[in-house]
C-alpha cells in the first residue's frame, strides 16, 4: 500500500477506467476524489475518526471542535498538528486540561462516516444538541444570494476536477463569496469552512453559508452552535432541519439555484425587493411544492 505520506495535500488520484456510452466503449483516464480516515485525537487521547477529503484539515479540525461544541473559542485550541500514518490522518490537538476532560468525558464511538453527521455520537442528548438563539446576523438581498450561487461553480476547483465533492462558501452582502472549502462530505466541508473563518477572526455574523447539497439537521445545528445566522443550501431541508432553524431564529433557504429558492424559517433576514423595481409579485395560490418544480 502507499504510503500516506506520498500523497498527503492531494485530494484526488488519477486511474484508468473503462467508460460506455451509447453502446461505445473508450478507455480513458478519470481523476477520483479521495477519502481518508483523519482521526482526532485531543491531549494524546483518541476521540473519534471522521473519513474526509485530505485537504485543509487543520481548518476542518477547528471547526468541527467549535460546530460540535467541544471548544467554546478557537482561543482554547493551543496546538494542532497533523501526522500521516498509511492507515490515514492523525491530528494531535492540545487543549487545556479541564477542557479536554469534558471532551473526552463525551462518549463517542470512534467511527464517523463521510455521508454522517451525527456519526460518534453515543446518546440522543449528544445528537440533537439545542444551540443557544442565534444573533441578528446581517440582511441581506436576493441579489447577493443569486450572484453567489451564479459564481460558486468557479471557486469549486475539486469539484471540476472530480465531480464528487460538496462545497461550502462564505457569502458577505455586498461583496460575494469570499471563502470557500471543499470535501466529500457536506458536514465536513462545513467544518473546514467554519475553521478556516475562525481561524481569521471573521466575524461569523457578518455573512452567510451557502451549501451544495441538502440542508441536514446537522448542518443547521453547527451553523448556528457557532453563531451563523443564515443557511442557504441548493436542495431540500429536513423537517428537523426546519424546526431547528425556527427555533434557534436562523433563517434557512433550500431550493437554492440560480434565481429561485424557498425560504423555511425567518424570512426578515433577506430583502424581498430587487435591485431593479418593486417588491417582487407575490401569488395567493397556496398548494404543495413538489421537488420536481424545483
Amino acid at each position: 500500500m502507499t504510503h500516506l505520506a506520498e500523497y498527503v495535500g492531494h485530494s484526488y488520484r488519477e486511474r484508468p477506467v473503462e467508460r460506455w456510452r451509447d453502446g461505445t466503449v473508450s478507455h480513458m483516464r478519470d481523476f477520483i476524489a479521495e477519502e481518508i480516515p483523519v482521526s482526532l485525537v485531543f491531549n494524546g487521547v483518541p476521540h473519534v475518526v471522521m473519513l474526509a477529503t485530505p485537504l485543509d484539515i487543520e481548518d476542518f479540525a477547528l471547526g468541527f471542535c467549535l460546530s460540535e461544541g467541544l471548544l467554546d473559542s478557537p482561543d482554547e485550541l493551543k496546538a494542532c498538528r497533523v501526522y500521516p500514518h498509511t492507515e490515514g490522518l492523525e491530528v494531535r490537538l492540545r487543549v487545556a486540561e479541564d477542557r479536554a476532560a469534558l471532551i473526552l468525558g463525551r462518549e463517542r464511538n470512534l467511527t464517523g462516516r463521510t455521508g454522517c453527521g451525527l456519526c460518534g455520537a453515543a446518546t440522543l442528548k449528544q445528537a440533537i444538541r439545542h444551540p443557544a438563539p442565534v444573533g441578528p446576523g446581517t440582511p441581506f438581498g436576493t441579489a447577493d444570494l443569486s450572484a453567489a450561487l451564479e459564481n460558486l461553480r468557479d471557486y469549486q476547483t475539486l469539484n471540476r476536477i472530480t465531480g464528487a465533492v460538496h462545497a461550502a462558501a462564505w457569502v458577505v452582502p455586498g461583496r460575494g463569496i469570499v471563502n470557500v472549502r471543499e470535501d466529500i462530505g457536506r458536514h465536513n466541508a462545513l467544518d473546514k469552512l467554519i475553521g478556516t473563518l475562525a481561524r481569521s477572526r471573521t466575524d461569523f455574523s457578518s455573512g452567510l453559508a451557502l451549501v451544495t447539497s441538502r440542508a441536514s439537521f446537522e448542518l443547521v445545528q453547527k451553523c448556528a452552535s457557532v453563531g451563523i445566522a443564515t443557511l442557504a443550501a441548493i436542495s431540500a431541508p429536513t423537517a428537523l432541519a426546519v424546526r431547528l432553524a425556527e427555533e434557534t431564529g436562523l433563517t434557512l433557504i433550500g431550493f437554492a439555484r440560480d434565481t429561485r429558492h424557498v425560504i423555511y424559517s425567518h424570512r426578515w433576514r433577506l430583502a424581498t425587493e430587487n435591485e431593479h423595481g418593486p417588491a417582487c409579485r407575490r401569488t395567493a395560490t397556496i398548494r404543495p411544492r413538489l421537488a420536481t418544480e424545483e
